[in-house]
């Protein structure tokens, strides 16, 4: 069996070397090769012509950025298979591409100043959206990127049972040794009168204890899988989006699932939460694909 390579989108820029960092960290931890793409589409860019009219400047300049960033993978990570790869194409269609034959795909948060760092943005936030792969992002706090917390953050939503992002989350915990926090937010609106609320009495009280059972349903087949994972469960009174992002605060990861149906625009298919996350968490952001 062949192991499928982690694929990383890189720039030049510092967000993109910062997610080389991560991945080669990831790559290692997974025991699969690297894979650092640097996709542009040349007449999009200016500079200065190549001394060398037989190879165009653009090839020469994009040739420089893959060969650095190897480079810094390979020193990072040693023991990891690394190659580096110029395609002269969209960068989102060049990924979305290269995720159907990988494990994962990463970016950084933002590319090189100016405009470019708003499209490399907009880069992100569409491969995380259409990926078929899990998709991270790498963003937050040094100690965050570099692991120094020790925990996992996973979201979890409305399920009937272990999603895919549930499943990812606790290969990763398996995996890296961390602990696995699993936070489900939930809220009492007032007036709210249904079946569960009028058997419970106490509308609080129930919406408490659904959040609970949502998350027993959630995790116990993964538990049974991997009893090796400590794992922590929170229920926190609130919205989904503040109660992630404090936890992701002191958080080394965190993941969340994104729906994939058909026909729906770019950033619809990610959902408010998961596309807060991308803009705002103090931590990698990892969107798992759930296909409905």
């Amino acid at each position: 069996m062949v192991d499928l390579p982690l694929v990383v989108g890189v720039d030049g820029s510092h967000h993109s070397l910062e997610a080389v960092d991560w991945a080669v960290d990831a790559a290692a931890r997974h025991a699969v090769p690297l894979r650092l793409i640097h996709a542009s589409l040349w007449q999009r860019y200016e500079g200065i012509p190549a001394a060398d009219p037989a190879r165009p400047w653009e090839l020469i300049r994009d040739e420089e950025i893959a060969a650095s960033a190897a480079e810094r993978a390979r020193r990072g990570g040693p023991d990891v298979k690394v190659c580096a790869e110029v395609l002269p194409e969209d960068p989102v269609a060049a990924l979305l591409r290269a995720g159907r034959d990988a494990s994962g795909l990463v970016t950084g948060s933002r590319g090189r100043g100016g405009l470019a760092a708003l499209l490399l943005g907009s880069v992100s936030l569409a491969v995380a959206a259409r990926a078929s792969c899990p998709v991270t992002v790498v963003r937050g706090g040094e100690p965050n990127r570099r692991g120094a917390f020790g925990r996992i953050v996973l979201g979890v939503g409305e399920t009937a049972g272990p999603s895919a992002a549930t499943r990812f989350a606790f290969r990763e915990a398996e995996v890296s040794g961390r602990t696995l926090e699993a936070v489900r937010a939930w809220r009492a609106p007032a007036g709210e009168v249904t079946d569960d609320l009028l058997l419970e009495g106490d509308p609080v009280r129930a919406h408490w204890a659904r959040a609970e059972r949502t998350l027993d349903h959630a995790l116990r087949a993964p538990e049974r899988d991997h009893p090796e994972v400590s794992v922590d469960r929170e229920t926190v009174e609130g919205t989904a989006r503040k109660a992630l992002l404090h936890a992701a605060a002191t958080a080394d990861l965190l993941v969340l699932g994104a729906r994939r149906g058909h026909g729906h625009a770019v950033g619809l298919e990610l959902g408010r939460i998961a596309h807060a996350a991308l803009h705002h968490a103090p931590c990698p952001v990892v969107i798992v694909p759930e296909r409905v």
